[in-house]
């Protein structure tokens, strides 16, 4: 399902350093290369060519595509920049010492990151306002390129481990105890075990729901962790690929299985809905290679296409003598059903595995049908909740409204908020729903004309309307223009601000007061409580400042976070809505 992965994008930056980072804190500590010596002074050494060190060569090498995509990006070239951006932490990643191991490079990686963090601010601050909210990067990804050049044998501990583990757990898909199976065991609860665990403890409010489909649709329940390797189990997750989602689908195996996709909504966002996807394709590949599941889940992942061409050209059809060469099929498909199965016996048995995942429950919702579109910022008004937390209810909505010709979209909100809603729907006027900006076409209207009329994209204004851009407009017909409004409502809860500060701060954090030097008297200071998906980027963005001042203000060593922390902020008082 899954195809060639073009390049990491931009948003990724600082979650894959946050993730690269996981290696620090694994049970078994693994030795950098050691960086080559310079030769010794005298004779000899005069004779040879002058030493260069190759660790201080390999930052310019990344320092040199950093400098060519801040240019690119100075010049409007979006991809270009991003192209090179990119690359100067790719780079990194794929010398042999190790982003995070050898200190010069580890501080080279850190650097970038954070000031790839800042451009990225910095261009969707000078956007044009309808912008998808962003999206978080997908765990296959991350994995791949962690477990490039470090997949150790597992230790006779390890094995035996599972071992024992295998004689007790009935697992409805067969685990082979072969040296690929192990070795991600042995990443998994060592170098990785964070990963994993965070993985675990996101993926623990759906899992009840995801094995009611799978049970309902006859479907073996281990394949319920595929998550835990395709997304960690996070709705927003988006490929280098472009598969999205918690099962990470491309756009045409989505539409394949019955999930919407429009400017408004990707239903590949929708766990429910996506897991139910999920179900269907994953039964048809199972028949297409007659019950072998390793071939169903290399298919899931490298698409049936390519798998039925490797086991043609090589007369084979047993997935593991497939993946003896590397002739056939891809490196990432050749990994990925050994990490399904490790992530499998781990997540069956986490205990065995020095596991501790919490029980937790989907959060309490409730289902409003809206009338029309509805501005989600004006439902969080209404909510007394933030448009984070309808947000997060909420993944399939791409933008900040409901879709416009959407009359009963059933769109959910926190328990206890539902009667509050639809009374304040019943007296409200459907011009109070939301706040968009629509045109009215003219004789010698085109979609081009009007996009660049209107400074928008000509494919956004198209999509928008539930239209192609070759469709013939009509003089008199309205068309909403994709741009989120300029005065964003605050989505706040009521609170009396300070006697000392006539403000009010938003409902995400807590108002503590001014900053305390004369350099921030224009700040203000804030805590914030990290939520559940919360990245420093997202945080960053939300408040208009940067990764690398989240980081000194808190005294963060890394780009992590955990829900329930609680972040200093000093945010602009520009940021900051004033009382009405």
């Amino acid at each position: 399902m899954m195809a060639k992965r073009p390049w990491l994008p931009l948003l990724a930056a600082p979650v894959l350093a946050a993730s690269v980072s996981l290696g620090c804190g694994s049970a078994r500590q693994h030795r950098a290369p050691s960086t080559p010596e310079p030769p010794a002074s005298g004779a000899a050494a005069d004779a040879q060519p002058a030493w260069e060190d190759p660790v201080e060569r390999l930052i310019a090498d990344s320092q040199r595509h950093f400098d060519s995509g801040q240019r690119e990006l100075e010049l409007g070239h979006m991809d270009r920049a991003r192209a090179e951006f990119d690359r100067a932490l790719e780079v990194l990643l794929e010398s042999p010492y190790g982003a995070r191991s050898e200190p010069r490079i580890r501080r080279q990686f850190d650097r970038l990151v954070d000031r790839i963090s800042a451009q990225e601010i910095t261009a969707l601050g000078e956007g044009d306002g309808f912008a998808e909210k962003p999206s978080e990067p997908a765990s296959i990804d991350e994995l791949l390129a962690l477990t490039l050049f470090d997949t150790p044998e597992a230790t006779a501990e390890v094995r035996e481990a599972v071992t024992q583990d295998l004689a007790t757990i009935d697992h409805d898909i067969p685990i082979p105890l072969n040296s690929k199976v192990l070795s991600y065991i042995e990443v998994f609860q060592g170098r990785l075990r964070g990963y994993i665990a965070e993985g675990l403890q996101r993926g623990a409010p759906y899992l009840p729901m995801i094995q009611s489909v799978f049970r309902a649709e006859g479907l073996p329940l281990d394949l319920a962790y595929i998550p835990l390797i395709e997304s960690a189990f996070k709705p927003n997750a988006l490929s280098r690929a472009k598969a999205k989602g918690v099962w990470q689908f491309m756009l045409g195996t989505a539409r394949e299985n019955g999930l919407r996709h429009d400017w408004y909504v990707d239903e590949r966002s929708d766990p429910e809905k996506a897991t139910h996807a999920a179900a269907k394709y994953l039964k048809t590949l199972h028949s297409m290679f007659d019950g072998d599941w390793y071939l169903a889940l290399a298919s899931y992942n490298g698409g049936p296409g390519r798998v039925q061409r490797a086991m043609k050209r090589s007369g084979r059809d047993d997935f593991w003598s497939l993946t003896k060469t590397t002739r056939y099929l891809p490196r990432e498909t050749r990994e990925y059903v050994p990490m399904i199965l490790a992530a499998i016996v781990i997540a069956r048995n986490p205990a065995q595995y020095g596991f501790e995942i919490p029980a937790a429950e989907p959060p309490a919702v409730e289902t409003v049908s809206l009338p029309g579109a509805l501005d989600l910022r004006r439902i969080a008004e209404w909510a007394g909740t933030s448009i984070d937390d309808i947000q997060a209810l909420n993944p399939e909505l791409r933008r900040w409204t409901t879709p416009v010709r959407a009359s009963g979209y059933q769109l959910r909100v926190p328990a206890g908020t539902a009667e509050v809603l639809n009374a304040r729907l019943e007296e409200s006027s459907p011009d109070d729903f939301a706040t968009l900006n629509w045109y009215t076409i003219r004789r010698g209207d085109t979609l081009t004309k009007i996009a660049h009329k209107l400074g928008v994209r000509m494919s956004d204004l198209a999509e928008a309307n539930y239209l192609s851009v070759r469709s013939r407009l009509q003089i008199g017909q309205r068309l909403m223009i994709p741009r989120a409004p300029a005065a964003l409502m605050a989505a706040r809860v009521n609170r009396t601000a300070p006697a000392t500060e006539a403000r009010a701060v938003p409902a995400v954090a807590e108002y503590v007061g001014s900053a305390p030097t004369a350099e921030q008297s224009d700040r203000v200071r804030l805590i914030y409580r990290v939520k559940r998906g919360d990245t420093l980027f997202d945080i960053a963005r939300l408040f208009k400042t940067t990764v690398s001042a989240l980081r000194q203000w808190n005294g963060l060593r890394s780009s992590r976070i955990h829900p329930g922390d609680r972040l200093t902020i000093y945010a602009s008082r520009s940021v900051v809505p004033a009382t009405h």
